[in-house]
């Protein structure tokens, strides 16, 4: 499959997901076909505040199968679906995104070729209210070139936790 075609599959994919997937409170973040051999690999990650389960995951894998079955999109070469939640490794690229990551460590690269890393405190539907070493730092999604959130170990309560 030529990349131009594959991504008018995605494209396609994508748009038959939205509607039936958003009925079950959920968001399609991406849709990846990847060659498996003689098959493809169907990824389709999904998202929804609050976090995705893994009942939410088993019913929309159930309804993702049930949209295709119905439609051509995916031809007749043999494919393999999975249906997976979005991840933290997936770059924050739509409000939503930034809203769904409250109070959490997030490292951006702004337009000016600068780059912070601060804790998500609030966002709307046009900039992001970090906590960036202590200083609270208003950013416009406009200005963000890159973020992606930062995985953390260890981290420490904000409140101090007495021994009973």
């Amino acid at each position: 499959m030529s990349p131009a075609h594959q991504d008018t599959t995605r494209d396609r994919i994508e748009a038959e997901l939205v509607d039936p997937l958003r009925v079950m409170d959920l968001d399609v973040e991406a849709v990846e076909i990847t060659p498996a051999g003689k098959r493809r690999v169907l990824r389709v990650a999904v998202d929804k505040d609050g976090g995705v389960t893994l009942d939410d995951v088993a019913d929309a894998t159930r309804e993702v199968n049930r949209v295709l079955d119905e439609s051509d999109v995916m031809g007749e070469q043999p494919y393999t679906l999975e249906v997976t939640s979005r991840g933290v490794d997936r770059p924050l690229t739509l409000p939503r995104h930034w809203r769904r990551n409250q109070d959490r460590l997030v490292k951006a690269s702004l337009r000016d070729g600068s780059s912070l890393t601060g804790r998500v405190l609030s966002s709307t539907e046009e900039a992001v209210t970090l906590d960036v070493s202590g200083q609270r730092r208003e950013v416009a999604y406009a200005d963000v070139t890159k973020a992606l959130v930062q995985i953390e170990f260890n981290r420490k309560a904000d409140t101090d936790e007495k021994d009973d």
